[in-house]
């Protein structure tokens, strides 16, 4: 099993973060804050009305103050779990709102790059993470 001290964890994890804020429009919340991937997950499995557990369990912890930890403390809950890559592809559904979080050169709005990455996080599915959540 891969634990948190495995460097291509981190390694993963980095690659994973860079693919998700890659060409992200910046957008701001109400109050000024500034969102990340974080909030285009919460939006894209909430629009699938998709009751994701992690996005439950990410929200309770209450030390996670911005939103890239929190996106961070979801993907890892999505690797334990076995659900990175059904999660991912429900937010990438809808191109219309793939438009309105991502620039043009975005890999996830391009059909074919979106295919690959979905396809190789799928193989993880068959990787067992033991990591603190």
């Amino acid at each position: 099993p891969v634990t948190d001290g495995s460097r291509e964890l981190h390694s993963l994890c980095a690659q994973l973060e860079f693919l998700l804020q890659f060409d992200l429009k910046e957008k701001r919340s109400f109050f000024g804050q500034r969102k990340d991937y974080w909030d285009f997950l919460c939006q894209g499995l909430e629009r699938c009305r998709q009751e994701h557990e992690g996005i439950h369990f990410v929200t309770s912890l209450d030390k996670l103050k911005t939103p890239v930890g929190r996106g961070r403390a979801f993907l890892r809950y999505c690797l334990v779990h076995r659900q990175l890559a059904e999660s991912l592809q429900l937010c990438l559904l809808d191109p219309e709102s793939l438009r309105e979080w991502y620039y043009a050169r975005s890999p996830f709005l391009s059909p074919q790059h979106r295919a690959e990455i979905l396809g190789s996080l799928y193989e993880l599915d068959c990787v067992t993470f033991h990591l603190a959540l």
